[in-house]
């Protein structure tokens, strides 16, 4: 890919709208926007200059420019590895193994994902060398992580995930049996006042849906297909929890810590998203963590059976 990133785009409707109006149908969010006004960017209509509030005719070409992206000095770089599963010039897609934060904190500073991509990307000679992480997972959790490679990819998926079209889907296993083989958790999530971290479930809580289908019970646990229709911090955990299910492993949710895990099982499997560079739609998937196949496959339980139901597509309305 060419540097300055440069977009282009034809009004191939036959409406007259505002620039802004157009560029945001196309995923140029508000920020990216403000972006190329201040940083040095640049917005054109029939490669002439132009500004937001300017007409976009039928058959009008479009084009924007994003500016430079300065990398932040207070990222460090880490060479430790990156388990990649998708890469092209827009986005990276990883598969984060369980105990690695995804970005920077006090307390983790060095060695999250971010750090790691952006050690990736200078080691490959990437010349963006801002990793914007899309999708997020708890630390003890594995799975795929999504990054977009510069702010106008960012944008675009954000948006997905506003709207609910970008997809995670999850494998659990859940404490205890007597699950229906579908079901819906849609009670609101909300802090527990007794710690800085733990959330719960209670009526004066934010909005939350968790959907599930159980796919093999074993012993006295299930595993679940989960996907998520909000995006509550802690959101699967606390609602097998509160439903008297909390994951295996999961120490913080009182989840059954005799089956050999020193995590939740939980993962994150698939990711579906709208590539808009491409006009195709992406469908990515992960193997399953070592450590939940081996929980798995102690009780006769065929992981690749498992795994090709998890990715089956289900009708989910």
């Amino acid at each position: 890919m060419a540097y300055p990133l440069r977009f282009e785009w034809r009004n191939q409707t036959h409406e007259t709208v505002k620039l802004r109006t157009f560029l945001s149908a196309h995923g140029v969010s508000h920020a990216v926007l403000i972006q190329i006004k201040f940083h040095g960017g640049s917005m054109s209509i029939n490669h002439r200059p132009a500004w937001s509030v300017d007409n976009v005719r039928p058959n009008d070409v479009v084009t924007i420019i994003l500016p430079p992206e300065p990398a932040n000095a207070a990222v460090t770089i880490s060479d430790l590895p990156l388990s990649i599963v998708y890469e092209d010039d827009n986005f990276l897609v990883v598969n984060k193994p369980a105990g690695v934060a995804s970005v920077p904190a006090h307390h983790y500073a060095n060695n999250t994902l971010v750090n790691r991509a952006k050690g990736y990307f200078i080691t490959h000679g990437i010349p963006l060398q801002v990793p914007h992480i899309v999708t997020r997972l708890d630390k003890d959790t594995s799975g795929l992580v999504l990054f977009g490679k510069h702010h106008m990819a960012h944008s675009v998926l954000d948006q997905q995930l506003k709207a609910h079209s970008l997809q995670k889907t999850y494998l659990a296993v859940a404490s205890g049996t007597g699950l229906p083989e579908h079901g819906n958790f849609d009670q609101p999530i909300q802090r527990d006042p007794t710690s800085f971290i733990k959330r719960q479930t209670g009526e004066t809580g934010q909005a939350a849906r968790t959907e599930f289908w159980v796919l093999a019970t074993a012993g006295d646990f299930s595993v679940v297909k989960v996907k998520l229709h909000t995006g509550r911090t802690h959101q699967i955990r606390v609602h097998f929890a509160g439903a008297g299910h909390p994951l295996v492993g999961d120490q913080l949710y009182e989840g059954d810590l005799h089956q050999g895990l020193n995590r939740q099982a939980l993962a994150c499997e698939r990711l579906d998203f709208y590539d808009p560079f491409a006009d195709v739609q992406r469908q990515l998937t992960a193997p399953l963590a070592e450590d939940i196949q081996q929980l798995l496959t102690r009780y006769e339980i065929n992981v690749d059976t498992v795994m090709q139901q998890l990715n089956a597509d289900l009708d989910v309305n």
